[in-house]
Parts: structure tokens; C-alpha cells; sequence
């Protein structure tokens, strides 16, 4: 049978509420799912890094996000912890002392950093006397890529960690769960199971096998070629130039200017950073096998910059920021100079991040990504249904839309 274990929480300021629906997770798991032995985790030192790597880097739909240097360095920093809205509730499935299957799982008291918006469905429960928050989220912090959420070592402890979630959700006062950003064959999965399925809409830019920066441009319709030419050679004019730094070469100075553009891009939006130098310095030491660094340099000065994060096949933008205005930077030091990384590199496909119709001028091709949702109020869950199916239709007109718009030459094939 199930047996269930709640490790406590590491945070020291906790509010009450959080305590009672921490509690309330860790107290929910039934018998339904035989032969493991079930923990909820609110720190990932009691898994610890071999056994969690392991199993994280085993799927099919493995990226650095789902590294324990990558989450650790989120719960760790504050980040992503109990004082900042995200409270890790991981759960785990163990036989004996190997990790079959984990989710990673937070207690949410808000809905920033997600990039997929339930704004509208909080406000519809406010205005009807319920309580919206807290949720559960199955997500990456502040991270819109898409990659697995159900860990498993096999198809029964996939089966069970999703059954162990629906006991979770039965058993406590939480609105909703939401698993963001999943590899369609989970969505589907999940959707078996009563789940809500959303889709949405991101820009990836797909290597034809290009050898040079004017390769690629080749292959684009003659307008956007003579506009990007156009804003490379304004950036090139104002005397900027760029050095590509690799995480092992990056230096605490890069570091430090890397945030300082970070910082400066939030406020001139008007927002707060939620990322700390403790969390970016954390994976600095930690991963820098995955990180990237394009600084943008004006009269030996650094002027600019972006962080991205690779595998051998991947590069996915992530941040960046300016503290000097030139014009066109942001697409030199954003997309056109990770373009040419990934065409020296051979890197097959360039994540660019959430939304930005603006990418696909620039040869960046829409791809759907996925979302599922539970909600515990049958009425509410009706209305989502109905909203989502709606907004379905509406995603394949516009993706249909968006093909039409190619930015490639006729006879240019581009596939995913």
C-alpha cells in the first residue's frame, strides 16, 4: 500500500495558511496506488542530486530546467520558494530507496511567472465569493519551455504519480491544478484522466542545416532579408560589437552586468525582477555547461546583454537587458547573434521564448505548446471547458493564419 511521508518545510517566515494547505497535501494521499511509497517534498536535498538527475534526465522530454542545479537554484535563492508565492510540494514515488516518479509541484498564492494566464478565471471566482488561491501548478518557474512534468521511470509509476495527484486534489481545499507546458503525449495523457487541455502559441526558429548567418537569410522572402540586414547594419554603424561567453569562461564581472541589465530591463517595464544575483550566480557555478552569454560592447564598454541556456540540440532564450539605447540592439544581441551560435554549432532549434508574433519577420515559425488544467467546482470547470474550447478554435485559426505568413522564400521547406 501507499505510504505517505510529509518532510518539513525549510522556510522560516510561514503563514498559517500556508501551513494548513501544506499540511493538507502532505496528509492527502489514499490507497490507490500500491507498491510505492509516496513523499511530498518541499526541498529537493531530500531527494538529493544523483537520484532526481537520474531520474529527470532519463525522459524523452529532458532539458536543463528540470536539472536539480537549474530547480535547487530557484528554491534555494528564494526565488521560487514559500516567502515569494511558490511553495515546492513535489511528489515522489519511491520503491524502497530508488525514485520511480516525480512531479514538480507547488502550493501557488498568485499567478505571476506562469505565462500561462488564469487572471481571468481568479477574478470569476473573487467575483462569486470563492476562493481562487491556492492552487497546485506543476511548472518550471518563470519558465515557458516545454518539457516533462510527469517523471517516470516507466509507464505503471507514470500511472500512479497521476493518480497520486488526483488523490491530492480530492483530499484538500486547493481551487485547481494546473501542469504547465507539457510534451503533447502528456497532455493527451493527462486529458485521459478528466483533464482540461489549453493550447497556446510560441516561435521557434528551426536549422535547415545553414553554414553561415547569410545562408539562412538565403532563404527568407526578399523583404525580411533586406530588414534584417538592415538592423544589423544600424547596431554595426554605432560602433557596437559582441563576445559570446561561454558559462565556463563567464566571469563574476559578466555576472554582475548580466543583472544590472537584467534589473534595468523590469523597471523600465515598470515591474520587479523576479529572479535574484543569488539564484543566476547559483546556476553560474552549477550548470555552466548549459549557459551562454552575449554581451554587447560599445568603446570597451559593455553596454548590453542576454543569457541563454543550450543542450547539444536546443538553445533557449531566456533574458536580457540594455543599460544604453542603440537602435536594433535588442534583435543583434537577442536573436541574431544566438542565430549565429546555433548556426556554428549546429544546435537544431532556437527557443526564443513566450509569445512575440514579431519573431516570425525574423524566421521564427509558430509551434503549439500545451496546458491542462483540473478545476474542483463542477460549474467553474463547465464554464472553463466551454471558454477553452472556444479558444481552441481560435488558436488553429490563427496558427493557420501565421503559416500562411511565412517569412520564407516559396519552395523553402522548414519542418519541426
Amino acid at each position: 500500500m501507499v505510504k505517505s511521508e510529509k518532510k518539513a518545510s525549510s522556510g522560516s517566515a510561514a503563514h498559517a495558511a500556508t501551513d494548513t494547505a501544506a499540511n493538507a497535501v502532505g496528509n492527502s494521499v489514499g490507497n490507490a496506488v500500491r507498491d510505492y511509497r509516496t513523499r511530498i517534498i518541499s526541498s529537493l536535498d531530500d531527494v538529493g542530486q544523483k537520484a532526481w538527475d537520474d531520474l529527470a534526465g532519463s525522459q524523452a522530454d529532458a532539458n536543463p530546467f528540470l536539472s536539480y542545479a537549474f530547480l535547487h537554484a530557484l528554491h534555494e535563492s528564494g526565488s521560487a520558494a514559500r516567502d515569494s508565492g511558490w511553495q515546492p510540494q513535489y511528489l515522489t514515488l519511491w520503491i524502497g530507496d530508488q525514485l520511480h516518479a516525480a512531479l514538480p509541484l507547488y502550493l501557488k498564492y498568485h499567478s505571476y511567472g506562469e505565462y500561462v494566464f488564469d487572471w481571468a478565471w481568479a477574478d470569476a471566482y473573487a467575483r462569486n465569493g470563492l476562493e481562487y488561491y491556492p492552487k497546485l501548478l506543476s511548472a518550471i518557474p518563470f519558465t515557458p519551455v516545454t518539457g516533462a512534468r510527469l517523471l517516470a521511470r516507466d509507464t505503471a509509476a507514470m500511472h500512479a504519480l497521476i493518480a497520486t495527484l488526483q488523490n491530492v486534489q480530492s483530499a484538500t481545499e486547493i481551487s485547481s491544478t494546473h501542469v504547465l507546458y507539457p510534451p503533447a503525449e502528456q497532455a493527451a495523457l493527462l486529458q485521459e484522466h478528466g483533464y482540461l487541455l489549453r493550447s497556446g502559441v510560441q516561435f521557434h526558429w528551426l536549422n535547415a542545416g545553414y553554414r553561415t548567418f547569410e545562408d539562412f537569410l538565403d532563404t527568407l522572402e526578399r523583404k525580411k532579408r533586406k530588414n534584417i540586414r538592415a538592423e544589423r547594419r544600424k547596431v554595426a554603424e554605432a560602433g557596437v560589437s559582441f563576445r559570446h561567453v561561454r558559462g565556463f569562461d563567464a566571469n563574476a564581472a559578466d555576472w554582475l552586468f548580466f543583472y544590472r541589465c537584467y534589473c534595468h530591463t523590469y523597471r523600465a517595464h515598470h515591474s520587479t525582477p523576479y529572479l535574484s544575483l543569488d539564484f543566476f550566480e547559483r546556476i553560474a557555478a552549477n550548470m555552466p555547461q548549459n549557459i551562454l552569454l552575449v554581451v554587447a560592447e560599445r568603446e570597451g564598454r559593455p553596454i548590453a546583454s542576454s543569457l541563454l541556456i543550450h543542450t547539444d540540440k536546443i538553445l533557449y532564450g531566456r533574458y536580457w537587458g540594455a543599460i544604453e539605447e542603440v537602435a536594433c540592439l535588442h534583435f543583434e544581441t537577442a536573436y541574431y547573434q544566438p542565430l549565429e551560435f546555433c548556426i556554428a554549432n549546429r544546435i537544431d532549434c532556437f527557443e526564443g521564448g513566450a509569445q512575440g508574433e514579431h519573431k516570425m519577420a525574423r524566421g521564427f515559425l509558430p509551434q503549439k505548446t500545451w496546458s491542462a488544467h483540473w478545476l474542483k467546482h463542477a460549474c467553474f470547470a463547465d464554464a472553463v471547458q466551454r471558454f477553452l474550447e472556444q479558444e481552441s478554435n481560435g488558436i488553429e485559426g490563427y496558427i493557420d493564419e501565421l503559416n500562411e505568413r511565412s517569412p520564407f522564400r516559396s519552395g523553402v521547406a522548414q519542418s519541426d
